[in-house]
């Protein structure tokens, strides 16, 4: 069983996707039981850190057998909510963004960008990449129309805020902010940053340390 959210590391939380796509991989080649080295061979994960993980969500090892590939699917499908659709609604169709449209999470069955946002898309919308795309102005609108719970944020700087202070008063849950910008959100919301640059610059740091 699942312990309280509150008790299990933010990093374990961050690898329990990656979990879950290494154990489908493993059982669309038709392997019934898997051991921590194995998992760790494929993912480049310690395998002590698996264990550990593991050991936060309850368990399921048994000794000299390892793991059932197929019971820990179902769990990481159940924790996960890999059986209910999330919405998703991008703001900003510029270069990042229209990657996003283009990519929209193909291998996530429950995920799905169904509602774009640009500055310059018309009022009425248009199709951006078989997405519905409108302007800015329908963001409170449209998003409790096709009942958003997550936000991606792909605008300019500059608008970072002031979108989010709009977002703020819809119903939306998370946001995962890809601007530079440190935004401030009420406490129902959670904010996800990933500052493509700053993770740039760590890597370029880590390789001329090595």
């Amino acid at each position: 069983m699942l312990q309280e959210a509150a008790k299990i590391p933010l990093a374990t939380t961050k690898r329990l996707p990656l979990y879950y796509r290494f154990l489908q991989n493993f059982a669309n080649a038709g392997q019934k039981r898997i051991s921590s080295q194995e998992l760790s061979d494929a993912m480049k994960i310690d395998s002590a850190t698996i264990r550990r993980d593991f050991s936060h969500l309850g368990a399921f090892g048994k000794k000299g057998y390892g793991y059932d590939v197929q019971e820990l699917l179902a769990f990481f499908r159940k924790t996960l909510d890999q059986d209910e659709a999330t919405n998703v609604a991008l703001i900003g169709v510029g270069g990042l963004g229209s990657a996003f449209l283009k990519y929209n999470f193909h291998r996530n069955h429950n995920t799905k960008i169904t509602v774009a946002f640009d500055s310059n898309s018309p009022q009425e919308g248009e199709q951006i990449s078989g997405i519905d795309t409108y302007h800015p102005d329908k963001i409170e609108e449209k998003i409790k129309e096709y009942g958003i719970e997550l936000v991606i944020l792909t605008v300019p700087s500059r608008s970072a805020q002031e979108v989010t202070d709009r977002l703020a008063h819809t119903n939306i849950k998370g946001i995962l902010n890809f601007t530079p910008v440190r935004i401030s959100v009420p406490a129902h919301i959670r904010v996800q940053t990933i500052d493509l640059s700053v993770e740039l610059q760590t890597l370029i740091y880590q390789i001329k340390q090595n």
